[in-house]
């Protein structure tokens, strides 16, 4: 569908416009979604404004309207649908979720083997440098699967009056390897832009959830010194700012760049169209390849931090 949509539409910059093919693609997403509703009994008018929408637009096929009717009966899935965010990732991936299970559950363990791994003979030595590094990983965790997994977009056009800027990133996909639905193209440009924007946020999550691991750490640093006063000269506080700012780029840089591989082409490129009736076997591909990459995302921080000095 990616590479049909991207011959149809391939200079489109704003992700739409492809003639008549494109209307063709659209009425058939809008039919085969309202065949889907009546086949379920359901119609627009109980659904969510933005599905309804998109519906309604063209802009989505009846597949993903019959994953919305199967999430939905699940009372925790139906909850988590009232977000945004959540329902589209759903909607893309009925797996989402215990993906974020498998990311935080499994970050705390990795990346602790991943310290002693780098650390061996100063690992309980350089302990609060060590739970600095795990309270930054975990808190990035969450939206290190969130940010790039790739989403069904229900997002309504942006208002005329918006900048050029603001209509580009609007219009560019939450992951840059995704694959495009039915009747959706985007441009080389787009896809480039998803990684610049992902970038950008994953930066301010680096940023902001490493001042909170080096503060307790350096709250931990004192509290020791306090009570021992021959620690003082043994263990220094861990700087704040710069710290902080080296984690935003390497989660803007490293991190984006692995995630949205892992998210884009190894899992929605590769796995789900090997394993997609095997759900136990994709889910047990998926949790062996995320874990893998947690880890070697702590090798690689514990490299970058020492070879840039923060360290």
């Amino acid at each position: 569908d990616d590479n049909n949509n991207n011959n149809n539409n391939g200079n489109s910059g704003g992700g739409g416009g492809g003639g008549d093919e494109g209307s063709s693609a659209e009425d058939k997403n809008r039919e085969e979604a309202l065949m889907v509703l009546a086949e379920a009994g359901r119609s627009l008018k109980n659904l969510p404004k933005d599905l309804a929408a998109a519906i309604e637009a063209g802009r989505v096929p009846g597949a993903v309207v019959s994953r919305f009717l199967e999430l939905e009966k699940s009372q925790v899935l139906r909850w988590l649908m009232q977000f945004g965010g959540f329902k589209e990732r759903l909607l893309a991936d009925d797996l989402f979720l215990a993906k974020v299970f498998m990311e935080c559950g499994v970050g705390m363990f990795t990346k602790t083997a991943a310290e002693y791994e780098r650390r061996r003979e100063n690992f309980f030595n350089e302990l609060e440098i060590v739970f600095a590094d795990v309270v930054m990983a975990i808190l990035a965790d969450f939206m290190l699967v969130f940010l790039p997994a790739p989403t069904v977009s229900l997002r309504p056009p942006l208002a005329t009056s918006a900048g050029t800027i603001a209509k580009f990133f609007h219009n560019c996909p939450d992951n840059a390897f995704q694959v495009a639905l039915a009747g959706t193209s985007y441009s080389f440009l787009q896809r480039l832009g998803a990684v610049v924007r992902n970038g950008a946020k994953l930066f301010a999550v680096g940023t902001a959830s490493s001042l909170v691991g080096t503060a307790v750490t350096n709250a931990l640093v004192n509290a020791r010194k306090a009570v021992n006063k021959d620690s003082a000269a043994e263990v220094e506080n861990v700087p704040i700012i710069s710290t902080s700012v080296a984690y935003g780029v390497y989660m803007a840089v490293s991190s984006n760049l692995r995630y949205q591989i892992l998210a884009g082409v190894i899992e929605q490129r590769i796995l789900e169209p090997m394993l997609h009736q095997h759900k136990l076997w994709l889910s047990a591909v998926s949790f062996a390849v995320r874990t893998g990459n947690t880890f070697l995302g702590s090798l690689l921080w514990v490299d970058y931090a020492r070879w840039i000095g923060v360290q």
